[in-house]
């Protein structure tokens, strides 16, 4: 078992887990739970219901299903928002702590934190006694805002970190502005990243780390039934290229609807929500090329990948491992990308897309897959392998559990 001989107890510890959540992130740690668990490993994921609603969560109609094997501990307070709050500002999970504290006390071999900014904060990097991982999913460890946008404009390369975060209406957070984050991330024996350029990212923003580049994985089951087809196995009426993620500024799905309703060949088919919907349904009013799918779980949005010409990624912000590229790739898809974060390196890693920096440079790499398909299939079959290779659950869990235990090793703990 990877140097691992026995099942291990894990506590994820992250602010949203399925089905309370917004995006990719949470859906990797659910997969990396149920994974877990289906190798008979026992986990627990402590996560936060009262930071889901505060931030206008309804109440999921889709259920995620978790294997027997993992424990969800939705944390609610009766201080509702209060509690997120008051954790955002201090750095400390006022409100939760003694229930925190009182599920890790039961005692784990593994924590491994992902987003903890409003179920913990900083200070909870330091509660429990077990191997301590940490995976970065966005820039909160070195951004207020978590995204590294200047003023909701433009990646940031020039830190007014004080007055951005005003701007995007955000409490100060004063635990900034003292040693508490570099006293916390001492107890971490591992940061995972999830590409090289979040490393990067993070040394540049001056946050040295002892990173470990692992890229995400899909479970076995979501790669299977249809992923292997390489072509669009039941074409669409009308040709059509693809927008999954969260409808928000920093995604960019606003810069592609002016040139679709410009566009003849192909539509635009949107696949997401968010606080930005009404607004580009606004933008795309009277243009019958594009079309808004709403939120989609990952079943409905297979054939959507097998069907599509491509995914189109045109984030405007440093994305840190943008998983719909994943996806896409498992389901023979090409992947049209923004020159931006982490999806450049993704796509050169994978061998199956194209990179734009400019409108016109999008226009041309959509007209090729438009008039060749065996360029699309070629794209496909070569991202296919390269994820078969280096994001399958096996060679992640592979290379995650022989990391614990090296750090096991390291540290004098019998596993």
């Amino acid at each position: 078992m990877n140097g691992i001989p026995r099942p291990l107890r894990f506590c994820l510890i992250t602010t949203f887990y399925p089905p309370y959540h917004f995006g990719g992130d949470a859906v990797f740690i659910h997969r990396l739970a149920n994974e877990l668990a289906r190798r008979g490993h026992h986990v627990e994921v402590i996560h936060c219901l009262d930071s889901y609603f505060a931030l206008g969560g309804r109440q999921p109609s889709q259920p995620y299903e978790n294997h027997p094997n993992v424990i969800p501990h939705g944390l609610k307070s009766g201080w509702g928002i209060l509690s997120p709050l008051t954790t955002l500002e201090t750095g400390i999970p006022f409100f939760k702590r003694r229930r925190i504290k009182q599920i890790l006390s039961a005692g784990f071999d593994v924590i491994h934190y992902h987003n903890i900014s409003l179920v913990g904060g900083p200070k909870i990097l330091q509660y429990g006694r077990a191997i301590k991982l940490y995976t970065p999913h966005d820039y909160w460890l070195v951004c207020p805002t978590h995204l590294l946008f200047r003023f909701n404009r433009e990646p940031c390369a020039r830190r007014t970190c004080f007055a951005c975060t005003l701007f995007h209406r955000r409490p100060p957070q004063g635990w900034r502005y003292s040693g508490m984050l570099r006293r916390a991330v001492k107890h971490i024996d591992a940061f995972l990243g999830l590409t090289e350029f979040a490393q990067t990212i993070h040394q540049r923003e001056g946050l040295s780390l002892p990173f470990v580049h692992l890229p995400s994985f899909l479970p076995p089951e979501e790669t299977e039934g249809g992923a292997g087809q390489g072509r669009r196995s039941k074409p669409a009426d009308q040709p059509y290229f693809l927008y999954v993620g969260r409808l928000e500024k920093p995604k960019g799905a606003q810069t592609l609807i002016p040139l679709f309703q410009r566009y003849s060949k192909a539509q635009l088919w949107i696949a997401g929500t968010g606080n930005d919907e009404h607004h580009l349904r606004r933008m795309a009013k009277g243009s019958a090329n594009i079309r808004f799918l709403g939120h989609l779980a990952y079943a409905e949005l297979r054939p959507l990948y097998t069907n599509a010409l491509a995914l189109i990624v045109p984030s405007l912000c440093y994305e840190i491992a943008p998983l719909v590229i994943v996806e896409a790739a498992f389901h023979k898809t090409p992947v049209i990308v923004r020159n931006l974060g982490a999806a450049r390196e993704l796509v050169t890693e994978l061998g199956g897309g194209m990179v734009y920096d400019t409108e016109s440079e999008l226009v041309t790499a959509m007209d090729r897959l438009c008039l060749d398909p065996s360029l699309r299939d070629e794209l496909g079959r070569r991202s296919h392998a390269a994820c078969r290779e280096k994001w399958s659950a096996e060679t992640h869990m592979s290379r995650y559990l022989s990391l614990i235990a090296e750090i096991a090793s390291k540290r004098g703990i019998v596993l």
